[in-house]
């Protein structure tokens, strides 16, 4: 029997990076376990999307917790206990702590909605189309210690096109999100990503 690695997606919102993690992989084009999702939003659509689906929905109100450290330590250790390899970042709003990085560096994905450097923090798409930006994309790296900065893995541009409002921007950003992250996320279960410094060597097959 294949030896699948298990993943554990974090999200805050609508979760429609889950819902692609989990189309890809019943569709057979991710060999992985979806095992579980964490969020700290008990509202959050997602939620409802792990259910869905039938994947364990694990939730961490950042208000009932003492503080941050109380928060981090109670997502390790179901992360423990589902023996999880890969953390997927799909919309998560809370930053993550060095330390809970360092526990996990290496092991830690997020996608942003922009062509990092570019438009960092949370309304990447919005200051891309305030700005005028005539490309935008995505990105996929691992998560460091500083804020939408680690190592990429993918990214992948995206020409905006001449009355595009904001509303078609988002869709068309995160209809790139859909494709790129199963992408990058089977890179890294089929052994495929060295990190090298701050660099990302893609191996071949």
């Amino acid at each position: 029997m294949e030896n699948l690695k298990n993943i554990a997606v974090l999200a805050s919102g609508n979760g429609s990076n889950f819902q692609a993690i989990a189309d890809a992989i019943k569709k057979g084009k991710l060999k992985a376990h979806l095992k579980l999702l964490i969020s700290d939003n008990p509202q959050a659509y997602c939620i409802q999307r792990a259910a869905t689906a039938k994947v364990k929905a694990f939730i961490v109100d950042r208000r009932d917790s003492i503080n941050k450290k109380d928060f981090e330590e109670q997502i390790i250790l179901k992360l423990k206990s589902e023996k999880i390899d890969l953390i997927v970042l799909a919309g998560f709003m809370r930053l993550l702590s060095g330390e809970f990085i360092r526990k996990y560096r290496g092991r830690i994905l997020n996608m942003h909605p922009s062509l990092l450097p570019a438009f960092k923090g949370a309304h990447a798409i919005k200051d891309a189309f305030d700005y005028g930006a005539k490309v935008s994309g995505v990105t996929v790296h691992f998560v460091d210690e500083e804020t939408d900065h680690g190592p990429i893995i993918l990214q992948e541009p995206l020409e905006i096109k001449a009355g595009w409002g904001l509303k078609e921007l988002e869709k068309n950003i995160h209809g790139l999100e859909h494709k790129i992250y199963p992408r990058a996320i089977s890179l890294f279960l089929k052994g495929r990503l060295r990190l090298e410094g701050r660099e990302v060597k893609i191996l071949k097959p």
